[in-house]
Protein backbone atom coordinates (compact mmCIF):
# COMPACT_ATOMS: atom_id res chain seq x y z
CA UNK A 1 0.00 0.00 0.00
CA UNK A 2 2.84 2.36 0.86
CA UNK A 3 4.57 1.69 -2.46
CA UNK A 4 1.41 2.44 -4.41
CA UNK A 5 0.92 5.72 -2.56
CA UNK A 6 4.56 6.71 -3.13
CA UNK A 7 4.30 5.92 -6.85
CA UNK A 8 1.08 7.91 -7.16
CA UNK A 9 2.64 10.93 -5.43
CA UNK A 10 5.75 10.70 -7.61
CA UNK A 11 3.59 10.42 -10.74
CA UNK A 12 1.67 13.57 -9.77
CA UNK A 13 4.96 15.36 -9.11
CA UNK A 14 6.27 14.20 -12.50
CA UNK A 15 3.20 15.52 -14.30
CA UNK A 16 3.45 18.85 -12.48
CA UNK A 17 7.18 19.15 -13.07
CA UNK A 18 6.83 18.30 -16.77
CA UNK A 19 4.04 20.81 -17.29
CA UNK A 20 5.87 23.56 -15.35
CA UNK A 21 9.59 23.23 -16.08
CA UNK A 22 9.93 21.56 -19.50
CA UNK A 23 8.79 24.68 -21.41
CA UNK A 24 11.76 26.51 -19.84
CA UNK A 25 14.03 23.66 -20.94
CA UNK A 26 12.80 23.95 -24.54
CA UNK A 27 13.36 27.68 -24.33
CA UNK A 28 16.97 27.15 -23.23
CA UNK A 29 17.48 24.62 -26.02
CA UNK A 30 15.87 27.05 -28.53
CA UNK A 31 13.25 24.53 -29.66
CA UNK A 32 10.20 26.27 -28.19
CA UNK A 33 8.69 26.69 -31.66
CA UNK A 34 8.67 22.94 -32.34
CA UNK A 35 5.02 22.00 -31.82
CA UNK A 36 5.68 18.24 -31.84
CA UNK A 37 8.14 18.60 -28.99
CA UNK A 38 6.92 21.59 -26.99
CA UNK A 39 3.27 20.88 -26.28
CA UNK A 40 1.08 20.11 -23.26
CA UNK A 41 0.83 16.33 -23.76
CA UNK A 42 4.51 15.73 -24.56
CA UNK A 43 5.63 17.76 -21.53
CA UNK A 44 3.36 15.75 -19.21
CA UNK A 45 4.41 12.38 -20.66
CA UNK A 46 8.12 13.27 -20.49
CA UNK A 47 7.77 14.42 -16.89
CA UNK A 48 5.89 11.22 -16.04
CA UNK A 49 8.55 9.06 -17.73
CA UNK A 50 11.41 10.82 -15.96
CA UNK A 51 9.69 10.47 -12.57
CA UNK A 52 9.01 6.77 -13.28
CA UNK A 53 12.74 6.20 -13.75
CA UNK A 54 13.43 8.12 -10.54
CA UNK A 55 10.83 6.04 -8.67
CA UNK A 56 12.75 2.85 -9.45
CA UNK A 57 15.57 4.10 -7.21
CA UNK A 58 13.74 6.05 -4.49
CA UNK A 59 10.56 4.03 -3.81
CA UNK A 60 12.13 1.45 -1.48
CA UNK A 61 14.18 3.97 0.56
CA UNK A 62 11.13 6.21 0.89
CA UNK A 63 9.01 3.26 2.01
CA UNK A 64 11.54 2.35 4.72
CA UNK A 65 11.69 5.97 5.86
CA UNK A 66 7.88 6.22 6.08
CA UNK A 67 7.73 2.94 8.00
CA UNK A 68 10.27 4.20 10.54
CA UNK A 69 8.30 7.43 10.94
CA UNK A 70 5.08 5.46 11.50
CA UNK A 71 6.69 3.26 14.16
CA UNK A 72 8.25 6.27 15.84
CA UNK A 73 4.95 8.15 15.94
CA UNK A 74 3.15 5.07 17.30
CA UNK A 75 5.48 5.02 20.32
CA UNK A 76 5.43 8.75 20.94
CA UNK A 77 3.42 10.28 23.74
CA UNK A 78 0.35 12.28 22.59
CA UNK A 79 1.80 15.26 24.47
CA UNK A 80 4.95 15.10 22.30
CA UNK A 81 3.01 14.85 19.03
CA UNK A 82 0.62 17.68 19.90
CA UNK A 83 3.28 20.05 21.25
CA UNK A 84 5.70 19.52 18.33
CA UNK A 85 2.89 19.83 15.75
CA UNK A 86 1.68 23.11 17.25
CA UNK A 87 5.24 24.44 17.45
CA UNK A 88 5.96 23.51 13.81
CA UNK A 89 2.72 25.21 12.68
CA UNK A 90 3.66 28.37 14.59
CA UNK A 91 7.12 28.25 12.97
CA UNK A 92 5.58 27.92 9.49
CA UNK A 93 3.23 30.85 10.13
CA UNK A 94 6.18 33.00 11.19
CA UNK A 95 8.10 31.91 8.06
CA UNK A 96 5.15 32.83 5.81
CA UNK A 97 4.90 36.26 7.43
CA UNK A 98 8.61 36.85 6.93
CA UNK A 99 8.40 35.63 3.33
CA UNK A 100 5.95 38.40 2.45
CA UNK A 101 8.87 40.83 2.76
CA UNK A 102 10.51 39.16 -0.27
CA UNK A 103 7.41 38.29 -2.32
CA UNK A 104 7.52 41.42 -4.46
CA UNK A 105 11.21 41.10 -5.29
CA UNK A 106 12.14 40.45 -8.94
CA UNK A 107 15.12 38.31 -7.97
CA UNK A 108 14.55 34.55 -8.18
CA UNK A 109 16.69 33.98 -5.07
CA UNK A 110 14.66 36.33 -2.88
CA UNK A 111 11.12 35.47 -3.97
CA UNK A 112 11.59 31.66 -4.26
CA UNK A 113 14.64 30.24 -2.46
CA UNK A 114 14.65 32.45 0.66
CA UNK A 115 11.00 31.64 1.62
CA UNK A 116 11.75 27.89 1.34
CA UNK A 117 14.84 28.26 3.51
CA UNK A 118 12.85 30.27 6.06
CA UNK A 119 10.15 27.58 6.22
CA UNK A 120 12.71 24.82 6.77
CA UNK A 121 14.56 26.77 9.47
CA UNK A 122 11.44 27.89 11.35
CA UNK A 123 9.89 24.42 11.16
CA UNK A 124 13.04 22.90 12.65
CA UNK A 125 13.18 25.53 15.40
CA UNK A 126 9.50 24.92 16.16
CA UNK A 127 10.15 21.18 16.41
CA UNK A 128 13.06 21.72 18.81
CA UNK A 129 11.06 24.11 21.00
CA UNK A 130 8.03 21.80 21.14
CA UNK A 131 10.13 18.73 21.98
CA UNK A 132 12.51 20.22 24.55
CA UNK A 133 9.95 22.35 26.40
CA UNK A 134 7.25 19.69 26.75
CA UNK A 135 7.29 19.93 30.55
CA UNK A 136 6.55 23.66 30.40
CA UNK A 137 3.58 23.12 28.04
CA UNK A 138 2.20 20.35 30.27
CA UNK A 139 2.48 22.60 33.33
CA UNK A 140 0.57 25.34 31.52
CA UNK A 141 -2.21 22.90 30.59
CA UNK A 142 -2.31 21.48 34.13
CA UNK A 143 -2.49 24.93 35.73
CA UNK A 144 -5.30 25.92 33.37
CA UNK A 145 -7.28 22.81 34.29
CA UNK A 146 -6.78 23.54 37.97
CA UNK A 147 -8.04 27.09 37.57
CA UNK A 148 -11.10 25.93 35.60
CA UNK A 149 -12.00 23.27 38.17
CA UNK A 150 -11.34 25.40 41.22
CA UNK A 151 -14.40 25.78 43.44
CA UNK A 152 -14.78 27.86 46.56
CA UNK A 153 -13.84 25.72 49.54
CA UNK A 154 -12.89 22.71 47.40
CA UNK A 155 -9.48 21.10 47.96
CA UNK A 156 -6.93 21.79 45.24
CA UNK A 157 -4.78 18.68 45.72
CA UNK A 158 -7.23 16.27 44.09
CA UNK A 159 -6.12 13.41 41.89
CA UNK A 160 -5.69 14.73 38.35
CA UNK A 161 -4.83 11.45 36.64
CA UNK A 162 -8.17 9.75 35.98
CA UNK A 163 -8.52 5.99 36.07
CA UNK A 164 -8.85 4.50 32.62
CA UNK A 165 -6.96 2.60 29.96
CA UNK A 166 -4.01 5.01 30.18
CA UNK A 167 -3.96 5.23 33.97
CA UNK A 168 -0.92 2.98 34.40
CA UNK A 169 2.30 4.78 33.60
CA UNK A 170 4.82 3.21 31.22
CA UNK A 171 7.68 1.35 32.90
CA UNK A 172 11.06 1.78 31.16
CA UNK A 173 13.46 -1.13 31.63
CA UNK A 174 17.19 -0.48 31.66
CA UNK A 175 19.98 -2.94 30.82
CA UNK A 176 20.87 -3.83 34.43
CA UNK A 177 17.33 -4.78 35.45
CA UNK A 178 17.06 -7.20 32.52
CA UNK A 179 20.42 -8.80 33.36
CA UNK A 180 19.45 -8.97 37.04
CA UNK A 181 16.38 -11.07 36.18
CA UNK A 182 14.25 -10.23 39.23
CA UNK A 183 11.92 -8.16 37.05
CA UNK A 184 10.58 -11.46 35.70
CA UNK A 185 9.59 -12.60 39.21
CA UNK A 186 8.04 -9.21 39.97
CA UNK A 187 5.92 -9.37 36.83
CA UNK A 188 4.75 -12.90 37.67
CA UNK A 189 3.66 -11.82 41.15
CA UNK A 190 1.57 -8.99 39.68
CA UNK A 191 3.28 -6.14 41.54
CA UNK A 192 4.24 -4.43 38.26
CA UNK A 193 1.31 -3.04 36.26
CA UNK A 194 0.95 -1.10 33.03
CA UNK A 195 3.21 -1.52 29.99
CA UNK A 196 6.90 -2.44 30.00
CA UNK A 197 8.83 -0.47 27.38
CA UNK A 198 12.29 -1.54 26.21
CA UNK A 199 14.05 1.11 24.08
CA UNK A 200 16.12 0.02 21.10
CA UNK A 201 19.29 1.50 22.56
CA UNK A 202 18.89 -0.74 25.64
CA UNK A 203 18.41 -3.77 23.39
CA UNK A 204 21.52 -2.83 21.37
CA UNK A 205 23.56 -2.54 24.58
CA UNK A 206 22.33 -5.98 25.68
CA UNK A 207 23.31 -7.40 22.30
CA UNK A 208 26.74 -5.74 22.55
CA UNK A 209 27.30 -7.31 26.00
CA UNK A 210 26.07 -10.71 24.75
CA UNK A 211 28.62 -10.55 21.88
CA UNK A 212 31.49 -9.54 24.17
CA UNK A 213 34.77 -11.46 24.14
CA UNK A 214 34.63 -11.62 27.94
CA UNK A 215 32.82 -14.83 28.93
CA UNK A 216 31.30 -13.28 32.08
CA UNK A 217 29.87 -10.32 30.17
CA UNK A 218 28.65 -12.65 27.44
CA UNK A 219 26.71 -14.78 29.94
CA UNK A 220 25.18 -11.67 31.54
CA UNK A 221 24.10 -10.26 28.18
CA UNK A 222 22.51 -13.53 27.09
CA UNK A 223 20.71 -13.77 30.42
CA UNK A 224 19.21 -10.31 29.83
CA UNK A 225 18.04 -11.31 26.34
CA UNK A 226 16.52 -14.53 27.72
CA UNK A 227 14.63 -12.61 30.42
CA UNK A 228 13.29 -10.19 27.81
CA UNK A 229 12.12 -13.03 25.56
CA UNK A 230 10.41 -14.75 28.50
CA UNK A 231 8.58 -11.54 29.41
CA UNK A 232 7.33 -11.13 25.84
CA UNK A 233 6.38 -14.75 25.29
CA UNK A 234 4.43 -15.34 28.53
CA UNK A 235 2.16 -12.30 28.02
CA UNK A 236 1.80 -11.61 31.74
CA UNK A 237 2.11 -7.91 31.02
CA UNK A 238 2.39 -5.93 27.73
CA UNK A 239 6.01 -5.58 26.58
CA UNK A 240 6.70 -3.14 23.75
CA UNK A 241 9.76 -1.85 21.95
CA UNK A 242 10.64 1.83 21.44
CA UNK A 243 12.20 2.37 18.01
CA UNK A 244 13.34 5.96 18.52
CA UNK A 245 16.79 7.12 19.57
CA UNK A 246 18.56 10.28 20.71
CA UNK A 247 21.57 10.51 18.44
CA UNK A 248 22.86 13.65 20.13
CA UNK A 249 23.19 11.75 23.46
CA UNK A 250 25.88 9.10 23.87
CA UNK A 251 25.18 7.54 27.29
CA UNK A 252 22.40 4.95 27.48
CA UNK A 253 21.39 6.12 30.97
CA UNK A 254 21.04 9.72 29.75
CA UNK A 255 18.91 8.52 26.82
CA UNK A 256 16.72 6.58 29.25
CA UNK A 257 16.16 9.63 31.45
CA UNK A 258 15.36 11.78 28.40
CA UNK A 259 12.84 9.21 27.16
CA UNK A 260 11.25 8.97 30.61
CA UNK A 261 10.71 12.74 30.60
CA UNK A 262 9.16 12.69 27.13
CA UNK A 263 6.77 9.81 27.88
CA UNK A 264 6.06 10.70 31.53
CA UNK A 265 7.31 7.18 32.32
CA UNK A 266 8.87 5.42 35.31
CA UNK A 267 12.34 3.86 35.14
CA UNK A 268 12.68 0.35 36.60
CA UNK A 269 16.30 -0.33 37.57
CA UNK A 270 18.70 -1.65 40.19
CA UNK A 271 21.50 0.75 39.20
CA UNK A 272 22.40 3.00 42.15
CA UNK A 273 23.92 5.77 40.00
CA UNK A 274 20.99 5.83 37.55
CA UNK A 275 18.64 5.99 40.52
CA UNK A 276 20.37 9.05 42.00
CA UNK A 277 20.69 10.90 38.66
CA UNK A 278 17.02 10.23 37.86
CA UNK A 279 15.90 11.53 41.26
CA UNK A 280 17.97 14.68 40.72
CA UNK A 281 16.20 15.25 37.37
CA UNK A 282 12.74 14.62 38.88
CA UNK A 283 12.23 11.29 37.08
CA UNK A 284 10.42 8.64 39.10
CA UNK A 285 12.35 5.40 39.66
CA UNK A 286 11.32 1.94 40.87
CA UNK A 287 14.48 0.51 42.43
CA UNK A 288 14.36 -3.28 42.84
CA UNK A 289 17.18 -3.18 45.40
CA UNK A 290 15.18 -0.76 47.55
CA UNK A 291 12.18 -3.08 47.29
CA UNK A 292 14.26 -6.09 48.33
CA UNK A 293 15.63 -4.14 51.29
CA UNK A 294 12.13 -3.16 52.37
CA UNK A 295 11.02 -6.81 52.28
CA UNK A 296 13.88 -8.13 54.37
CA UNK A 297 12.86 -9.62 57.75
CA UNK A 298 13.07 -7.08 60.54
CA UNK A 299 14.56 -9.62 62.90
CA UNK A 300 17.71 -11.70 62.43
CA UNK A 301 18.91 -14.88 64.16
CA UNK A 302 20.56 -14.10 67.48
CA UNK A 303 18.41 -11.02 68.16
CA UNK A 304 16.78 -10.85 71.58
CA UNK A 305 13.28 -9.58 72.33
CA UNK A 306 10.63 -9.72 75.02
CA UNK A 307 7.30 -11.30 74.09
CA UNK A 308 4.16 -12.55 75.78
CA UNK A 309 3.16 -16.13 74.98
CA UNK A 310 -0.61 -16.17 74.57
CA UNK A 311 -1.41 -19.77 73.54
CA UNK A 312 -0.04 -23.25 72.95
CA UNK A 313 1.57 -24.19 69.67
CA UNK A 314 0.77 -27.05 67.34
CA UNK A 315 3.82 -29.02 68.39
CA UNK A 316 4.53 -30.34 71.86
CA UNK A 317 5.77 -27.78 74.42
CA UNK A 318 5.62 -24.91 71.86
CA UNK A 319 4.06 -21.57 72.63
CA UNK A 320 2.87 -18.85 70.29
CA UNK A 321 3.40 -15.10 70.62
CA UNK A 322 2.80 -12.20 68.22
CA UNK A 323 4.62 -8.98 67.37
CA UNK A 324 2.75 -5.67 67.08
CA UNK A 325 2.51 -6.07 63.27
CA UNK A 326 0.89 -9.53 63.64
CA UNK A 327 4.00 -11.61 62.91
CA UNK A 328 3.75 -14.99 64.63
CA UNK A 329 6.60 -16.12 66.92
CA UNK A 330 6.88 -19.82 67.73
CA UNK A 331 8.68 -20.23 71.07
CA UNK A 332 10.23 -23.54 72.10
CA UNK A 333 9.03 -24.62 75.58
CA UNK A 334 6.76 -21.58 75.46
CA UNK A 335 3.68 -23.45 76.74
CA UNK A 336 5.08 -23.15 80.28
CA UNK A 337 5.09 -19.34 80.11
CA UNK A 338 1.61 -18.54 78.82
CA UNK A 339 0.48 -14.97 79.65
CA UNK A 340 3.93 -14.18 81.03
CA UNK A 341 6.58 -11.79 79.64
CA UNK A 342 9.44 -13.88 78.34
CA UNK A 343 12.81 -12.88 76.96
CA UNK A 344 13.59 -14.96 73.88
CA UNK A 345 16.34 -15.17 71.29
CA UNK A 346 15.54 -15.59 67.59
CA UNK A 347 16.83 -18.82 66.06
CA UNK A 348 15.46 -18.47 62.51
CA UNK A 349 12.92 -16.60 60.38
CA UNK A 350 10.79 -18.02 57.58
CA UNK A 351 9.04 -16.03 54.84
CA UNK A 352 5.97 -17.79 53.42
CA UNK A 353 3.11 -16.82 51.12
CA UNK A 354 0.94 -16.41 54.22
CA UNK A 355 3.41 -14.04 55.85
CA UNK A 356 6.53 -14.07 58.05
CA UNK A 357 7.11 -16.61 60.82
CA UNK A 358 9.81 -16.35 63.51
CA UNK A 359 11.19 -19.21 65.60
CA UNK A 360 12.72 -18.48 68.99
CA UNK A 361 13.58 -20.03 72.33
CA UNK A 362 13.89 -18.65 75.86
CA UNK A 363 17.14 -16.86 76.66
CA UNK A 364 17.68 -18.83 79.88
CA UNK A 365 17.65 -22.07 77.85
CA UNK A 366 20.61 -20.87 75.76
CA UNK A 367 22.43 -19.76 78.93
CA UNK A 368 22.06 -23.25 80.35
CA UNK A 369 23.61 -24.73 77.22
CA UNK A 370 26.56 -22.32 77.42
CA UNK A 371 27.16 -23.20 81.08
CA UNK A 372 27.19 -26.93 80.28
CA UNK A 373 29.67 -26.33 77.50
Amino acid sequence: MRKKMIKVVLAVLGIGAGYTFLPYLWLLLDVQDNFWLNNFIVNILLGLAIMYIVSLFVTDPLERLIKRIEVNLAHQSPYVIISTSISILVGLVIAVLLSTLFSHSQLFLLNTVIPIILMVIMSYLGYIVGRNHLDFIKRLVTQRRKSEKAVDGAPQNILERKAGENFHRIKLLDTNILIDGRIYDLVNTGFIEGTLLVPNFVLYELQYIADSADSIKRVRGRRGLDILNKLRSELKIPVEMYEGDFEDIQEVDSKLIKLAKLLDAVIVTNDYNLNKVSEFQNVEVLNVNALAKALKPRVVPGEKMTVTVIKKGTERQQGVAYLDDGTMIVVEDGRYYINQPLEVVVTSALQTDAGRMIFAKPVHATRGLKEKN
